[in-house]
């Protein structure tokens, strides 16, 4: 694609300070995205051309601009895109998703896509563990563990040897601020006090249904929005699996929240993947 001017980086930078405004975000963090455009805009040279010359440190040299900042800048100057943006205009793209897992490519994401179902990265994980993955092909055992440990790394696991998951991470919220979350999102979905967008996909009429709640917990920033991939819809599942998305300024990771339907935790809210510290959570004296 054409390079992407510093104009139009600046332009998405405002745009995302806008939508987190009208949903209710931090005003700290509005604010943040609004300087960054400002910083762009007023640079004497083209940002991609200080990220071809000095990386992503040099992105980080800019006045005002962190961490997550930092990335956001790279990924619109490398792709064009910015999945945050796409998700605060309700235009999630699952097979550019899964396309940006190395390994993965156009291709194969509109064959996991439309053949497996696979919407988000934490199913792609479950296809490479169940043994989905490596029936599909092109992908051999090479591939799939390039896949796995990519995946691992963006969803923010720590595996031991076995190559399970293991324990948290120093940066991995515990299941607690996760299901904290959950509720907060849930109760506030549920009294109409949310902002609501009207996603692309599965949404003919354009509807406003989907409510979206930025929050924050630490260093944290949480954004929580109801499923809406296919599997959900599917299984009527869109008023209950809930998508936590968060960035403490090291990458963006993501979990889902679901209620489990089998014992011991019946009718409980878990988040998938960390079922063993699920249990232990309701074990603990309140």
């Amino acid at each position: 694609m054409a390079e992407i001017l510093n104009v139009e980086i600046a332009q998405r930078l405002r745009e995302v300070a806008a939508l987190l405004q009208e949903q209710g975000a931090n005003p700290f963090r509005v604010q943040a995205y609004r300087h960054a455009a400002d910083t762009v805009q007023r640079l004497d040279r083209p940002a991609a051309e200080i990220l071809r010359a000095d990386g992503m440190e040099g992105l980080r040299k800019l006045p005002g601009i962190g961490e997550s900042l930092t990335r956001s800048i790279r990924d619109l100057i490398v792709t064009g895109r910015l999945p945050m943006l796409d998700r605060l205009r309700g235009e999630t793209d699952h097979v550019a998703l899964l396309a940006s897992v190395p390994g993965v490519g156009g291709a194969m994401a509109k064959r996991l896509h439309h053949d497996l179902g696979i919407d988000t990265l934490e199913e792609l994980e479950a296809a490479a563990h169940d043994g989905r993955l490596s029936e599909i092909e092109g992908i051999g055992p090479k591939k799939l563990a390039g896949i796995i440990d990519s995946l691992a790394s963006r969803l923010g696991r720590v595996r031991g040897r076995a190559g399970a998951a293991a324990q948290d991470s120093p940066h991995e919220p515990s299941v607690s601020e996760l299901l904290d979350v959950d509720r907060e999102y849930r109760e506030k979905a549920a009294a109409g006090s949310l902002r609501l967008i009207a996603p692309r996909r599965f949404n003919p009429a354009g509807a406003a249904w989907l409510p979206v709640l930025h929050t924050q917990r630490g260093p944290r920033h949480y954004t929580a929005l109801f499923s809406n991939t296919a599997r959900a819809h599917q299984l009527g599942k869109t008023r209950d699996w809930v998508i936590l998305y968060y960035d403490e300024g090291d990458g963006e990771r993501q979990h889902t929240v679901i209620t489990a339907h089998r014992n011991p935790m019946k009718d409980k809210r878990i988040v998938r993947g960390r079922e063993p510290e699920c249990e232990a959570h309701y074990r603990s004296p309140a």
